[in-house]
């Protein structure tokens, strides 16, 4: 296992219950990045389902407050199983106190109609595009990817709050999974940063809720140490909240997944 598999790894506690352990080095501002902890979370949900034919379709998670470094436990419920998706719950508790709630859904291939509209941006390949310029202050998190930058420049006065790059854990993992490309869809510098100067927010942008819609099978049939690029946007900032969408591409044009998250300007 490379560092995020086994810092994302859970534990057979029976019932439904799986132990984990909050790692440090997922660290952002005030706790550990929400990517992270919706990947852990995803994890438990993956043994409790345990149906390999259905993978991954959905997957929201509300934060509730941030978890501390160390033990914690997820308490996963399969509340419906039917003929081709099943929905489960997930409830990460630590030191008495509920981190965060997620519900996902997994479902089998049914076939039927498609179109495909979008396509992945044109942008500089990997190997032309700039590292992302180093953070204000230590993030523990950003040393765990190597992300460089395709378009959207931070802490500029950009017209539109768009951001993008290609991304990839600094260790290959086994595979591309679901997990690996949740974490993905918050491990990006927020889309907000363009428009505003991150000095004004060194509290961060705190996520509220997650939501992740996967659109490829798993595990993907992609090269495990290849760059993915990730596309945020955020169209409205008010009230003392945002939300971003983002997109996460596999680098021969394959649509891995859509996001949405609801965050607090902190």
């Amino acid at each position: 296992m490379n560092r995020f598999e086994r810092d994302t790894s859970v534990v057979a506690l029976g019932d439904g219950r799986y132990g984990v352990h909050i790692d440090r080095g997922w660290f952002i501002v005030r706790g550990p990045n929400g990517g992270y902890v919706a990947a852990l979370m995803l994890r438990a949900l993956e043994e409790a389902v345990g149906d390999p034919s259905r993978t991954p379709r959905a997957l929201t998670v509300h934060f509730t407050s941030p978890p501390a470094e160390g033990p914690a436990e997820v308490h996963t419920v399969r509340e419906r199983v039917g003929r081709t998706v099943t929905t489960a719950t997930a409830r990460l508790s630590q030191g008495g106190k509920l981190r965060a709630l997620a519900v996902a859904a997994f479902g089998s291939s049914r076939g039927g109609p498609s179109f495909e509209p979008l396509s992945m941006p044109e942008v500089l390949p990997p190997e032309r595009a700039e590292p992302l310029p180093e953070p204000l202050h230590v993030i523990p998190m950003r040393e765990r990817y190597e992300s460089r930058l395709a378009f959207g420049a931070l802490g500029g006065r950009a017209a539109e709050a768009v951001t993008g790059g290609w991304l990839r854990l600094r260790e290959a993992p086994a595979a591309v999974d679901a997990p690996l490309v949740a974490a993905y869809t918050d491990a990006w510098p927020p889309a907000v940063f363009t428009r505003l100067d991150p000095g004004q927010l060194l509290g961060g942008v705190p996520t509220v809720d997650l939501t992740v819609h996967f659109r490829a099978p798993w595990p993907a049939t992609l090269d495990p140490s290849e760059f993915s690029l990730v596309v945020f946007r955020t169209r409205m900032a008010k009230d003392g909240f945002l939300e971003e969408d983002g997109e996460v591409w596999a680098r021969d044009g394959t649509l891995l997944a859509q996001s949405r998250q609801l965050a607090v300007i902190a």
